[in-house]
């Protein structure tokens, strides 16, 4: 199986198509990791508000806990405090909260920036490369197997005609010379079917 043509404007344009198709997914790649990085600034503030929150939680907690030692009110001062550090542990779990919302974001942003670009270059452009990798493996079979010249030949006198100006017969008698069997125009017209292959003899 040969992944490139062997004439030079062939496998330069295949070369080329290769490449770009390679740089537009990985454009697309960096694009998309760039993107994701700019959302994921996003969650700061949820980071902020729960380091805010968790300090808070953690300090009117230490306060409630001192608080209960005072004799007499320690637990009617120990109460509120108690319900503040709880409100300090809500504000924790609101940035907890938007940090899972933001990363999820970015996520699927980032993921449907990849996937989209990428599909839509994969679908212009790998059909194409393995059609011509099926289709010059399956001419080189020809050429190759007993016969197959004359079909190639055959081929060649069937497809277009700007082709067979260089085959040194005149085209009216070229499809006289094939029925024939003329070895020498057999050989030239099946050579012409490799090189719209990319194909060398």
């Amino acid at each position: 199986m040969r992944l490139y043509a062997q004439t030079p404007a062939r496998r330069s344009r295949q070369v080329c198509a290769d490449l770009i198709a390679v740089a537009l997914i990985a454009a697309a790649v960096k694009f998309a990791l760039a993107v994701h990085d700019a959302i994921m600034r996003l969650a700061e503030p949820g980071r902020q508000a729960q380091s805010a929150g968790d300090d808070l939680a953690s300090g009117l907690d230490d306060a409630a806990e001192a608080a209960s030692k005072v004799p007499f009110i320690g637990g009617t001062l120990k109460k509120p405090l108690q319900s503040a550090a709880g409100a300090g542990t809500g504000l924790s779990d609101a940035g907890r909260s938007l940090q899972h919302v933001v990363g999820q974001v970015a996520a699927l942003t980032a993921l449907a920036l990849i996937v989209l670009p990428v599909a839509f270059v994969l679908v212009l452009w790998l059909p194409a490369r393995l059609r011509w990798i099926r289709r010059s493996a399956t001419t080189r079979h020809l050429f190759d197997d007993i016969g197959g010249a004359d079909l190639l030949a055959l081929r060649t006198l069937t497809g277009p005609q700007r082709d067979l100006v260089t085959v040194p017969v005149p085209v009216g008698g070229l499809a006289d010379a094939w029925r024939r069997g003329d070895q020498q125009v057999i050989s030239d017209l099946s050579s012409v079917a490799l090189k719209r292959a990319g194909l060398r003899p």
